[in-house]
């Protein structure tokens, strides 16, 4: 596994040296812009308008902060790297330790696995097992790719993991969201055939279970072009659902029909009175039997 970062996660005074890996990768479909009538992949170059669409090289492009409309603070590579070198050099801190649940998801960003670097192992374990035991997890800072980022410690398996989450002013005032009801009646009738429908779509959560239906569908696609394959699309397509005119009908014939499909369970019959008189007869009449014999 690649290692994308090292450095040194510490609490209090213990320093664990580690790599830092990527815990997930996008699996997304990359697809190519070519030229419809050679097929030729199209070329996106930089130019400058100011300069009758001048092409720039590489060499001759600066950063710059714009703080205002067309005004701008140019910053030197020299002073970014000496900032970012700056930050990267500090250990990361673990400053607090709190409960996972505290933190709503909507903060959570990106996750990084960490391993120990040479001599980390038992401050590795020694950690992992104090966030393990106490259920708590750290809050840190550290730098990624040029920005500060705030982020979770915690256990996930058998590894620590660095989750990177937003600052609390990344994340936009729920307030602006239009159209949110604030307060609205609800029947009673309504909300519990909703709680029902709730409970019965209600199961264990199987991360394998969830796939990608449209990037297989793509693949699949690509494929049969490429060995020059018949190619059908279309077939069974699931109906979008009609406007609801009718709340309560529609939970009805939800919850009707997720009863439907829902896997039946078989439980073991309950004895009758009959049949459980009738074992604790046969029973009596072995003991005796045994006690005779």
């Amino acid at each position: 596994m690649h290692t994308m970062w090292k450095g040194t996660i510490s609490f209090g005074l213990v320093n664990i040296p580690v790599k830092m890996h990527a815990a997930t990768e996008n699996k997304d479909i990359k697809l190519r812009q070519l030229h419809k009538k050679c097929k030729t992949p199209i070329k996106y170059e930089k130019t400058c308008p100011n300069c009758g669409d001048e092409e720039v090289k590489s060499e001759d492009i600066v950063k710059a902060y714009e703080y205002a409309s067309n005004k701008f603070v140019v910053l030197d590579d020299e002073e970014l790297e000496a900032l970012k070198k700056e930050q990267e050099d500090k250990a990361v801190e673990i400053v607090d330790f709190v409960q996972l649940e505290e933190i709503d998801p909507i903060y959570f960003e990106k996750s990084y696995y960490l391993s120990p670097n040479e001599g980390g192992s038992k401050a590795y374990a020694l950690l992992r097992e104090a966030l393990t035991d106490t259920g708590k997890i750290g809050i840190a800072k550290m730098m990624i790719r040029s920005k500060e980022q705030l982020a979770v410690i915690r256990v996930y398996k058998d590894a620590i993991v660095v989750e990177t989450i937003h600052y609390p002013d990344e994340v936009r005032d729920v307030g602006e969201v239009p159209n949110v009801p604030s307060q609205e009646s609800v029947g009673k009738k309504e909300l519990d055939t909703a709680k029902m429908l709730i409970e019965q779509l209600t199961t264990e959560f199987e991360p394998e279970k969830y796939k990608d239906d449209y990037r297989t569908a793509l693949m699949e696609l690509i494929e049969a072009k490429k060995n020059n394959k018949e190619i059908e699309i279309g077939g069974e397509t699931k109906t979008k659902p009609d406007n609801v005119v009718n709340l309560m009908d529609a939970l009805q014939e939800s919850l009707d029909k997720a009863k439907s499909e829902k896997p039946k369970t078989t439980k073991p019959k309950k004895k009758t009175a009959a049949a459980k008189k009738k074992t604790t007869t046969t029973k009596t009449s072995a003991k005796k039997k045994k006690a005779t014999s």
